[in-house]
């Protein structure tokens, strides 16, 4: 057996001394193999666990002891017969116990000096391929390589079970000018929980953290971050992912969930992505839905923010499984044909200390100044979109979801609140831009490089902007002078709606422009109509507790109001619950009240909502012109007499137009004559007061002709039979 010889190469005794307080910013200039002055190779391992080692080959042939040379655990060898690197493993001995372990410090870089480089840049647009946490083989050995960016930090380390939660045992090498800090460890394999701890620059350790490109987290309350890697799952929607249609003349009809809520176990638990997938599948394709839009899956700290305070960025929550279960779901809804939808908030970031807030002892991701950094309507933080690491960070995440979990469209949360400096602030609690304007610049340029990122890395996937403002060409392209959205929600038309709707309707003569005003802007943008969990949380009720009158007028309120909806130019969305009129508001901790369906009442709303989607399909004039000004015309939207709103549908060529009459009072109206676009006989095809859906069954039973007397500057009219409070859908013969 060669012994090691020990000569005066061992390292300093300062340089000793910060590795074993955790102080030394460089740890491979210590650790690990060397060749001082070009002689024989030494060797440096801190090992507190251990109070012998022995260095053995890859084959296990000993090499000889190394000597402890301070008594934490610092030990050091001399090789004087080796002239350049070899491999080696450490077997260490404490107390009669005996453990092989090979020296992270033995290896290379993992992460290449054009990595290096664009993460610098803030151009890395898949940074999640080299920063977090990925089982790998590196140099023929299986581990994990860490990375993450700290640029002000003075050390940082990865800590976990494996090293006992210590900082000083796996001190991170940092990859120059980037602020990256990189380590691959063998031996540890997907399922590893950590953190990292960091020592900010004036020599205090920050709280522990979680990875801010983790692809993983351990189950709330706990808080750390789990080896996971890229999602190892075997797609088969290629053909889904192929043929994404464009969806401006496509039927969209969004069913919103949140998946902690939407459905629960017996018990009152939370349900597994598995479980949610078989029964969101059943479900939404009975009720002909297009898409499905869940609430943010990102994981997050406190389920009470329903997910809109993420840490997580590029981790689907714990909650309902690991991240193949959320893979395994989009798939599974891609092969029923249903499109996925995910909130996506880039907007702000909650303060708790295991997460990006102060991450290297600085105000890293979000601003320094609270004028700029904090929100006070949510306590949370208000990221530097003019950091270009930030930026970065953030159009990366965007394009993980898309991309690396098939997720068909993001709508961006409180788009309005990034645009505006002064967003929920006072005089004085603001900084204006450098042209003294509110406009933020910074989110601005952001918004506008996701969308230009995501359409490059995923083509055929969507953004969608909830912006309540009306700040100009949210929806038009970047090229344009736009945000570069492929759809806006229109806040407007549901505010302007519902406060229509809550009036008696002895009272909606005098509202009647509220539900006109819509069309004056319907083509601005391309808009999605949202009826969303804002509506039916906080004190605001549900939707059906919304609608005046009596228990049938409440019900048949909701479907007039709905086939309104379903007929008006802009794509659909609505909250789940509102589609079978929940009664309460909603409450994120319990399920559903599914047991409603009982009542006639309650499925015959569902049921009218199931035909609404029906029709929405399968009539292009309902859909192929949603974004086009060609497609709608009023037929009679002054009627404040009688509340009544007549409205023509056109799609495009060759395809058959329809007419929507509202009836928005409780009487019904005999021979209501309207005009018409061409002769012959015009057919209800849905009526909202039907007996299946819970109406009074008044209808137009059977084909109505039109004359050739013109009304309404339409060359035919006809008179039809309009039900009370309820929307009919007329289309020719």
């Amino acid at each position: 057996m060669n012994r090691p010889e020990m000569p005066h190469t061992a390292p300093d005794a300062g340089e000793i001394e910060a590795i074993l307080r955790g102080q030394h910013g460089d740890p491979f200039r210590v650790l690990g193999p060397h060749r001082p002055g070009g002689g024989a190779i030494t060797l440096s391992v801190f090992a507190p666990d251990a109070r012998e080692i022995e260095v053995l080959d890859r084959k296990g042939k000993p090499l000889g002891p190394m000597e402890m040379i301070h008594p934490e655990g610092f030990f050091h060898a001399s090789f004087a017969e080796k002239k350049k690197p070899f491999a080696y493993t450490l077997r260490c001995r404490r107390d009669g116990h005996e453990w092989d372990r090979i020296d992270p410090y033995a290896f290379g870089p993992v992460l290449g000096e054009m990595d290096e480089y664009l993460l610098a840049e803030g151009r890395h647009e898949e940074l999640y391929r080299r920063l977090g946490a990925h089982p790998v083989t590196h140099e023929g050995v299986e581990g994990v390589t860490f990375a993450v960016w700290a640029p002000n930090a003075r050390r940082v380390s990865v800590v976990g079970n494996f090293n006992a939660w210590d900082g000083r045992r796996h001190p991170m090498r940092r990859r120059g000018a980037s602020g990256v800090w990189e380590l691959f460890v063998p031996g540890l394999a997907a399922g590893e929980i950590y953190k990292y701890e960091v020592l900010n620059a004036y020599g205090h350790v920050q709280p522990l953290k979680s990875d801010p490109v983790g692809f993983a987290a351990e189950l709330p309350p706990a808080t750390a971050s789990v080896v996971a890697g890229l999602p190892s799952f075997t797609w088969t929607d290629d053909g889904w992912m192929a043929e994404r249609a464009d969806a401006r003349s496509a039927p969209v009809s969004i069913y919103e969930v949140h998946l902690g809520s939407w459905r629960r176990g017996d018990d009152g638990e939370m349900l597994d992505y598995d479980t949610l997938a078989g029964a969101l599948i059943d479900y939404v394709t009975e009720m002909g839905f297009t898409h499905v839009e869940f609430l943010p899956v990102s994981e997050h700290p406190f389920s009470g923010s329903w997910g809109y305070q993420p840490i997580g960025m590029f981790a689907p929550t714990s909650r309902f499984g690991p991240p193949e279960g959320f893979a395994a779901m989009v798939d599974r809804l891609h092969g029923a044909g249903i499109g996925v939808i995910v909130d996506w908030v880039p907007a702000h970031f909650p303060s708790d200390a295991h997460g990006l807030e102060r991450f290297d002892g600085t105000a890293l991701y979000e601003h320094e100044d609270p004028r700029l950094g904090f929100h006070k309507d949510w306590n949370t933080l208000i990221y530097n979109f003019g950091r270009r690491e930030v930026a970065n960070f953030l159009r990366a995440s965007a394009t993980f979801w898309l991309k690396e979990y098939h997720v068909d469209a993001l709508r961006v949360d409180a788009v309005a609140s990034m645009l505006y400096l002064d967003y929920s602030r006072e005089p004085g609690e603001w900084v204006p831009n450098r042209f003294g304007g509110r406009e933020n610049l910074d989110a601005i340029d952001f918004l506008r490089g996701v969308n230009e990122v995501t359409a490059r890395y995923a083509p055929g996937s969507l953004t969608i902007a909830e912006e309540s403002t009306a700040w100009p060409g949210v929806t038009r392209p970047v090229p344009d002078d736009g945000l570069g959205f492929d759809f806006k929600w229109n806040m407007g038309w549901m505010h302007d709606t519902l406060e229509y709707m809550s009036k008696d309707p002895i009272h909606r003569r005098y509202h009647h422009h509220e539900m006109t005003f819509g069309i004056h802007y319907a083509f601005s943008e391309n808009f999605v109509l949202p009826l969303s969990h804002d509506e039916v949380v906080h004190g605001k009720g549900s939707l059906l507790g919304k609608m005046p009158g009596d228990r049938w007028q409440k019900f048949a309120n909701l479907r007039a109001y709905l086939g309104f909806m379903w007929t008006h130019p802009g794509k659909k969305l609505l909250f789940m619950g509102g589609e079978f009129g929940q009664e309460r508001e909603w409450n994120h901790d319990i399920s559903l009240d599914w047991h409603l369906l009982d009542d006639p009442a309650h499925e015959g709303l569902r049921l009218w909502v199931r035909d609404l989607n029906a029709i929405y399909r399968a009539r292009g004039a309902l859909h192929e012109r949603d974004c086009d000004p060609e497609g709608f015309r009023w037929i009679e939207g002054g009627d404040t007499e009688n509340s009544v709103f007549s409205f023509l549908r056109m799609g495009h060529d060759g395809t058959d137009p329809v007419v929507v009459i509202c009836n928005m009072t409780p009487r019904v109206h005999e021979g209501y004559t309207i005009g018409l676009p061409s002769g012959g006989a015009w057919r209800e095809v849905l009526n909202g007061d039907a007996e299946l859906y819970g109406g009074s069954g008044v209808a137009n039973v059977t084909p109505v002709d039109a004359t050739d007397a013109p009304l309404h500057g339409q060359p035919f009219s006809a008179a039809f039979r309009l039900p009370p409070l309820a929307t009919i859908v007329i289309a020719p013969e």
